[in-house]
């Protein structure tokens, strides 16, 4: 007897797993961002946060239709597209289950120098008079404009000193594109001897070597935060093999920081001749600016210099290439903004390797801040004693304090290094606000720590301020009074960290949440809170984690008596 053996058949599927794309989907971003069939470039992985920007500018938000368009459109995993799309406050991603969001948004900055303005009262008035279905009313992070808080943003719009009136105007207006600057042209900077430098260097009569010792004898340190030589930083990065890249770090994030956005506002061809000349430099391929999208008249402005340049013939088309942020603090941190860069999450590697060995698209990478490139053609006009020569308590140099909070006059106020803030609250600001008495302050913005007035006399400049507990990060100063709330600032920067943790790693992700829980009790126990501190500073992967401590650490150290008046228990 013969058996016969059937062999079962297989079943395909007759499509891909995963839910359709409707071809009009795919079509309509192609209209928007071109047609990549015609153009592989556009498929590139470091232009998807681009990309996201264009969809998110044109619908308001980001369907999971667009994201699901965008993954095939650029063949990527979708999972990668969403991961990105939802790691950035700037990107409104919406399910297929849920409503997008209205028409009109206005955030209100919640950081801390807003709310000394009066920022949750301001929210609590804006909410209360607006029509939900039609107007959003959000809390968003410093914005950059600390010295006119209140701050409101509706739309790409503005509103500096904000009232509810004055809001509530500008979203009956509609006017909700970027406010107007005004800003040294191209023409103008050459006339005043501007690319002198850039030329020079191009044509041999300034070499790496004599500039490099310029800088070294200036004492021009990093003025991003972490303040390493400059010098230094381009010869780590000249020892690399090629190809190099340069990447000009413009995310300043930190609460209460706003000199960058100064100097960018007034003249930004000095700005961009000294980040081609940091490229010059290390001999880089290319010339990369990152942006913080709170900044979206600068957005423009920048195109507009970096297209004369182009027009002029001083730099080559597509040699600076300029990205907007999304909305995320850790993209300050150097390897969190080249990942960024590529179109991924934002979240520090882990080091070494260093970005000056593998940085952007893993080659060598020079990352520099805005405000440090800024001096690099005035400290080579007017000679490296001159930037030196500056200085009180035997510190050298110039530094910009971006000074909020309550003074007369906050602001930007280019000052000497090494400054104490009572000479810089007296001889710069106008001295203190009408019936505020100096109680403490912030000498580095939210990561900075916090001093209370008795030490008020140190100089501020790098190294300074360690054996305090605090640093002078990017010498963003908040003045406190005697009437502002201790708990209410340790509870607005904690409330800050936790939400602008990455969550890479659990010290900083858990930790920051935990802190703030510990600090919304009333009775602060100091080995509770000095125990987690010293595990986040130890174990987080970047300075996120490892700052978030400070302004606690700080009020523990110094502000206990006051905490006592303010009805704070303190035990320990």
């Amino acid at each position: 007897m013969t058996v016969e053996t059937v062999t079962p058949k297989r079943r395909f599927r007759g499509r891909p797993r995963g839910r359709d794309l409707p071809p009009v989907a795919l079509a309509s971003l192609r209209q928007l961002l071109g047609d990549e069939r015609k153009d592989a470039d556009l498929r590139r992985r470091d232009l998807l946060i681009e990309h996201l920007h264009a969809i998110q500018d044109a619908h308001g938000h980001l369907s999971l239709v667009n994201l699901r368009a965008l993954a095939a459109y650029m063949n990527l995993p979708m999972a990668a597209v969403y991961e990105t799309a939802t790691f950035y406050a700037h990107f409104d991603v919406v399910h297929d289950d849920q409503t997008p969001p209205p028409e009109t948004t206005i955030r209100v900055c919640d950081s801390l120098s807003c709310q000394l303005a009066g920022a949750a009262t301001l929210e609590a008035e804006l909410k209360a008079g607006v029509d939900p279905a039609r107007v959003r009313v959000v809390r968003a992070p410093c914005m950059g404009r600390c010295e006119t808080a209140p701050v409101v943003e509706v739309g790409h719009h503005h509103v500096l000193f904000a009232t509810r009136e004055g809001v509530e105007s500008v979203v009956d207006t509609g006017h909700f594109h970027p406010e107007a600057i005004l800003w040294q042209r191209l023409g103008d900077y050459r006339e005043a001897g501007g690319y002198r430098l850039l030329a020079d260097c191009r044509a041999g009569k300034v070499t790496v070597e004599a500039l490099m010792q310029s800088l070294e004898t200036a004492n021009l340190r990093g003025l991003g935060g972490a303040g390493f030589p400059t010098f230094k930083k381009w010869h780590f990065v000249r020892q690399e093999p090629g190809p190099r890249y340069c990447a000009i770090n413009a995310d300043e994030g930190e609460p209460g920081t706003f000199k960058d956005r100064y100097y960018l506002e007034r003249s930004p061809h000095r700005f961009l001749e000294g980040a081609l000349v940091s490229a010059w430099a290390v001999e880089a391929e290319a010339l990369y600016i990152y942006l913080r999208d709170e900044y979206p008249g600068l957005h423009r402005v920048l195109h507009e210099a970096i297209d004369e340049l182009e027009a002029a013939g001083l730099v080559p088309p597509g040699y600076i290439v300029l990205r907007r942020g999304a909305g995320a603090y850790i993209c300050g941190e150097e390897s969190a903004m080249i990942e960024s860069l590529e179109g991924k999450p934002g979240k520090p590697r882990h080091r070494p390797p260093f970005v000056a060995q593998k940085g952007l698209f893993d080659r060598p990478t020079l990352v520099n801040n805005v405000e440090t490139v800024y001096w690099i053609p005035l400290i080579w006009e007017k000679g490296a004693d001159w930037f030196a020569g500056h200085g009180r308590h035997g510190r050298k140099g110039l530094r910009s304090f971006s000074v909020s909070g309550r003074v007369r006059r906050p602001g930007v106020h280019l000052a000497p290094a090494g400054i104490t803030l009572n000479e810089l609250i007296e001889e710069y600001c106008g001295g203190m606000a009408e019936g505020h008495r100096l109680a403490g302050y912030l000498p580095g913005g939210a990561s900075g720590g916090i001093l209370p007035a008795s030490k008020a006399d140190i100089p501020l400049d790098f190294d300074t301020l360690q054996e305090a507990g605090c640093f002078i990060g990017s010498a963003a100063v908040i003045v406190l009074s005697d009437r502002d709330d201790l708990r209410a600032v340790a509870t607005n920067l904690l409330a800050f960290f936790a939400d602008e943790s990455c969550g890479q790693c659990t010290p900083c992700r858990v930790g920051t949440e935990k802190m703030l829980t510990l600090l919304e009790r009333d009775e602060w126990r100091v080995d509770e809170l000095e125990r987690l501190s010293q595990v986040m500073m130890d174990a987080s992967i970047c300075g996120l984690g490892q700052a978030a401590p400070n302004p606690v650490l700080g009020l523990l150290r110094d502000f206990r008596g006051e905490l006592s008046g303010q009805n704070v228990i303190v035990k320990g």
